[in-house]
């Protein structure tokens, strides 16, 4: 894993003015970054635009503090905590916390707070996206039978052979497999068109339409 560089991006600190908040953002500027210093007054809406990472005061944090509430957040969070009182904690990683920093802040820890936060909010991105694809496959299952079960119907297939004609026909036409079910559901007419890998089947557009055509 290669460290990434902060030179450049921004940095939001929620928190009150005194020694703690003048030290991070010392050490931020030290690394490269461009920090604004804000008390934990207002709901910040235009986070997710200006900044690339958010430091907060995990001590005096209430639900409000953030606009997305207790959704996953747009940009790594990184806690600050005086103490190691359980609820604190908590309510820190409810509101997706990836890496924490304990007060009193000194003239070090920012930098290695960074790589934790970045790296695990990038994970969890990653392992969302990948759930959300399972989901959408999941739901789409029942159209993927369907249209297997035409293409057994019109082609005289078994079940595995129509699965893999639809499978080719999908690469094919640059779809999922998921995508081309749902077409051939929707406009069954066009599985005639799914015959053997000699003649490729794609999906184009006619008059705003969608139809099958032979490349």
């Amino acid at each position: 894993m290669t460290l990434p560089s902060f030179s450049g991006h921004s940095a939001f600190i929620i928190h009150r003015a005194d020694r703690n908040r003048d030290a991070l953002e010392a050490q931020l500027r030290r690394i490269g970054l461009n920090v604004q210093a804000h008390p934990p007054t207002a709901c910040f809406s235009r986070v997710a635009a200006e900044a690339d990472v958010i430091f907060f005061d995990a001590d005096s944090g209430c639900d409000s503090l953030f606009s997305w509430g207790r959704s996953p957040p747009p940009v790594p969070l990184v806690a600050l905590l005086g103490s190691e009182a359980p609820g604190r904690i908590e309510w820190a990683l409810s509101h997706f916390a990836c890496a924490f920093m304990t007060k009193p802040i000194g003239s070090s820890g920012a930098f290695q707070a960074l790589v934790v936060a970045h790296h695990l909010h990038g994970e969890i991105q990653r392992m969302r996206h990948s759930v959300g694809e399972l989901s959408e496959r999941l739901r789409a299952r029942p159209l993927v039978v369907r249209a297997v079960l035409e293409v057994m119907r019109q082609h005289r297939l078994d079940e595995t052979q129509a699965l893999d004609r639809l499978r080719r026909a999908a690469m094919q036409a640059r779809m999922t497999v998921e995508a081309l079910a749902a077409t051939l559901v929707a406009r069954p007419v066009l599985v005639a068109h799914l015959s053997d890998e000699r003649t490729p089947f794609a999906v184009g557009r006619d008059n705003g339409r969608r139809t099958s055509k032979q490349i």
